[in-house]
């Protein structure tokens, strides 16, 4: 099977009530672990790459790679990049064989988001490659994506078929209160169901994405403080509040901070118990799995694409 786009995908999704992982890699583990979990539970999947991530990988990598899963796992399997920061960063994914791309033109004027997102659209369809857009601000750190929780800003429901219309982006992140990083709230988290459920009535049928939506799984947060680590206070978005966005109008749930806190927690891990060993492959296999087991998780309790690929 070759890598395909999210548009049949999130037509299933959105059908079907439930939401496609997309899950962030930077190696080979990473890939092998995402793609081992998927094919377990036969379950499409997103394999997401920042600007971050090509840069510290390679572009080229990341594609050999992406290609030998979907060689070994023959599944569904679309390669989206995730916070395209301009035009020429698409274009880039475009012609180096992407099959999504998103542009992230949330920290501009409305109309400027409006200009750079249809100037990839056009260049991105005339490709065959589906283009991910935002519209509102979450707050946190990602990589390169930096947000104050003073410049974040929700949705607004009244500007989405407007921009939806002038732009003809094929998926829409929107800011309902998840933020990136792995310290997203304090207190209890607060997801803005009115804002989604209006967007969906605005926009019938069409898949919207959700940003910073890892969970901060505690198992794997106090892996990391028992075995070394320091990370007090860290929080993500109650699972249960992301099977219910799964369930209403988003297709797309983004998964990140979880990835890094399983495979760190599961090499911290292997290094106390096992402090004599320096093979790689010894502790990187236990990182692995705990990415497997991690994405084997998300796609049965939370995603609910299980069983869909």
């Amino acid at each position: 099977m070759p890598i395909v786009t999210t548009k049949e995908m999130f037509k299933k999704a959105y059908e079907g009530g439930y939401a496609v992982g997309a899950f962030n890699v930077n190696n080979m583990e990473i890939i092998q672990g995402i793609t081992e979990g998927a094919k377990m539970e036969n379950a499409p999947v997103i394999l997401q790459v920042s600007a971050g991530a090509r840069k510290y990988a390679k572009h080229v990598y990341l594609m050999k790679m992406i290609e030998a899963a979907v060689a070994d796992t023959d599944l569904p399997i679309a390669v989206h990049l995730d916070h395209g920061p301009d035009f020429e960063t698409c274009k880039s994914c475009i012609d180096g064989g992407f099959s999504s791309v998103m542009i992230d033109g949330s920290h501009f004027s409305f109309e400027e988001n409006i200009a750079l997102t249809k100037k990839v659209v056009e260049y991105a369809h005339d490709h065959g490659v589906v283009v991910e857009a935002e519209l509102g601000r979450l707050a946190g750190v990602e990589d390169d994506v930096k947000v104050s929780a003073e410049d974040s800003s929700y949705t607004q429901p009244d500007e989405v078929e407007e921009f939806v219309t002038r732009t003809g982006c094929d998926s829409l992140a929107i800011a309902i209160g998840t933020s990136h990083g792995a310290y997203k709230f304090k207190g209890e988290a607060k997801l803005r169901f009115d804002i989604l459920e209006e967007v969906g009535r605005r926009l019938p049928g069409f898949p919207i994405v959700l940003h910073g939506a890892s969970s901060v799984i505690p198992e794997y947060v106090d892996m990391i403080n028992q075995f070394g680590g320091t990370m007090p206070g860290a929080q993500g978005v109650p699972e249960d509040m992301l099977r219910k966005a799964a369930s209403m109008a988003v297709c797309k749930i983004n998964i990140d901070s979880d990835l890094r806190l399983a495979f760190t927690a599961l090499v911290r891990k292997h290094f106390v118990e096992h402090p004599d060993h320096f093979d790689p492959r010894q502790y990187l296999t236990d990182a692995r799995t705990g990415i497997r087991e991690m994405v084997r998780h998300k796609i049965v309790d939370v995603l609910g694409c299980n069983g869909k690929a």
